[in-house]
Protein backbone atom coordinates (compact mmCIF):
# COMPACT_ATOMS: atom_id res chain seq x y z
CA UNK A 1 0.00 0.00 0.00
CA UNK A 2 2.78 2.45 0.84
CA UNK A 3 4.37 1.86 -2.58
CA UNK A 4 1.09 2.83 -4.24
CA UNK A 5 0.83 5.98 -2.09
CA UNK A 6 4.39 7.00 -2.97
CA UNK A 7 3.74 6.31 -6.65
CA UNK A 8 0.60 8.44 -6.64
CA UNK A 9 2.44 11.23 -4.79
CA UNK A 10 5.28 11.23 -7.32
CA UNK A 11 2.84 11.38 -10.25
CA UNK A 12 0.92 14.25 -8.63
CA UNK A 13 4.15 16.15 -7.92
CA UNK A 14 5.32 15.78 -11.53
CA UNK A 15 1.95 16.87 -12.90
CA UNK A 16 1.82 19.91 -10.60
CA UNK A 17 5.37 20.89 -11.57
CA UNK A 18 4.49 20.66 -15.27
CA UNK A 19 1.27 22.62 -14.80
CA UNK A 20 3.23 25.28 -12.95
CA UNK A 21 5.70 25.60 -15.80
CA UNK A 22 2.93 25.79 -18.41
CA UNK A 23 1.20 28.60 -16.52
CA UNK A 24 4.49 30.49 -16.19
CA UNK A 25 4.98 30.05 -19.94
CA UNK A 26 1.55 31.58 -20.60
CA UNK A 27 2.55 34.67 -18.59
CA UNK A 28 5.19 35.73 -21.10
CA UNK A 29 4.20 37.32 -24.43
CA UNK A 30 6.75 35.12 -26.21
CA UNK A 31 7.27 31.37 -26.41
CA UNK A 32 9.81 30.38 -23.75
CA UNK A 33 10.79 27.17 -25.52
CA UNK A 34 11.42 28.97 -28.82
CA UNK A 35 13.64 31.46 -27.01
CA UNK A 36 15.54 28.57 -25.42
CA UNK A 37 16.03 26.99 -28.85
CA UNK A 38 17.49 30.31 -30.04
CA UNK A 39 19.97 30.15 -27.16
CA UNK A 40 18.46 32.98 -25.10
CA UNK A 41 20.35 32.63 -21.80
CA UNK A 42 18.21 35.25 -20.05
CA UNK A 43 15.05 33.25 -20.66
CA UNK A 44 16.86 30.08 -19.60
CA UNK A 45 17.91 31.66 -16.32
CA UNK A 46 14.43 33.01 -15.60
CA UNK A 47 12.85 29.69 -16.56
CA UNK A 48 15.31 27.82 -14.32
CA UNK A 49 14.35 30.14 -11.47
CA UNK A 50 10.68 29.44 -12.11
CA UNK A 51 11.31 25.70 -12.12
CA UNK A 52 13.35 25.80 -8.91
CA UNK A 53 10.85 28.05 -7.15
CA UNK A 54 7.89 25.82 -7.98
CA UNK A 55 9.94 22.79 -6.92
CA UNK A 56 10.77 24.42 -3.58
CA UNK A 57 7.13 25.27 -2.86
CA UNK A 58 6.03 21.84 -4.04
CA UNK A 59 8.68 20.07 -1.98
CA UNK A 60 7.75 21.89 1.21
CA UNK A 61 4.05 21.30 0.50
CA UNK A 62 4.70 17.59 0.10
CA UNK A 63 6.93 17.39 3.18
CA UNK A 64 4.59 19.22 5.54
CA UNK A 65 1.31 17.60 4.49
CA UNK A 66 0.30 13.95 4.79
CA UNK A 67 -2.66 14.35 2.46
CA UNK A 68 -2.24 14.76 -1.29
CA UNK A 69 -5.21 17.13 -1.28
CA UNK A 70 -3.60 19.37 1.35
CA UNK A 71 -0.31 19.25 -0.54
CA UNK A 72 -2.08 20.34 -3.73
CA UNK A 73 -3.93 23.10 -1.87
CA UNK A 74 -0.76 24.51 -0.30
CA UNK A 75 1.09 24.24 -3.59
CA UNK A 76 -1.72 26.21 -5.26
CA UNK A 77 -1.53 28.90 -2.56
CA UNK A 78 2.25 29.09 -2.89
CA UNK A 79 2.09 29.09 -6.67
CA UNK A 80 -0.40 31.96 -6.74
CA UNK A 81 2.02 33.89 -4.51
CA UNK A 82 4.85 33.22 -7.01
CA UNK A 83 2.75 34.47 -9.90
CA UNK A 84 1.76 37.54 -7.89
CA UNK A 85 5.42 38.17 -7.06
CA UNK A 86 6.20 38.37 -10.78
CA UNK A 87 3.37 40.80 -11.46
CA UNK A 88 4.17 42.95 -8.40
CA UNK A 89 7.86 43.03 -9.36
CA UNK A 90 6.95 43.97 -12.93
CA UNK A 91 4.63 46.70 -11.63
CA UNK A 92 7.21 47.98 -9.10
CA UNK A 93 9.82 48.43 -11.85
CA UNK A 94 7.92 50.55 -14.42
CA UNK A 95 11.07 51.57 -16.30
CA UNK A 96 12.03 47.93 -16.80
CA UNK A 97 9.65 45.91 -18.97
CA UNK A 98 10.76 42.45 -17.85
CA UNK A 99 9.39 40.40 -20.75
CA UNK A 100 10.97 42.71 -23.34
CA UNK A 101 14.37 42.53 -21.67
CA UNK A 102 14.17 38.77 -21.38
CA UNK A 103 13.27 38.40 -25.04
CA UNK A 104 16.21 40.61 -25.99
CA UNK A 105 18.51 38.31 -24.00
CA UNK A 106 19.32 40.62 -21.08
CA UNK A 107 21.08 38.13 -18.81
CA UNK A 108 21.07 40.53 -15.86
CA UNK A 109 17.26 40.59 -15.91
CA UNK A 110 17.19 36.79 -16.20
CA UNK A 111 19.41 36.42 -13.15
CA UNK A 112 17.40 39.00 -11.21
CA UNK A 113 14.11 37.25 -12.00
CA UNK A 114 15.53 33.84 -11.08
CA UNK A 115 16.59 35.27 -7.71
CA UNK A 116 13.20 36.94 -7.19
CA UNK A 117 11.41 33.64 -7.86
CA UNK A 118 13.71 31.53 -5.70
CA UNK A 119 13.78 34.06 -2.85
CA UNK A 120 10.01 34.40 -2.92
CA UNK A 121 9.61 30.62 -2.88
CA UNK A 122 11.73 30.34 0.27
CA UNK A 123 9.68 33.07 1.96
CA UNK A 124 6.39 31.47 0.89
CA UNK A 125 7.56 28.00 1.93
CA UNK A 126 8.13 29.19 5.47
CA UNK A 127 4.38 29.89 5.71
CA UNK A 128 3.19 26.50 4.45
CA UNK A 129 1.77 24.32 7.19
Amino acid sequence: MIVVDIGISVVVIIVLQLIGMVVFNWMTPFNDLEELKRGNAAVGLAMGGKFMSTAIVLGVSAYTNSSIWHMMLWFAVGYVCLVLAYWVFDWATPGLKLSEHLQKGNVAVGILLACVYIGTSFAISSLIV
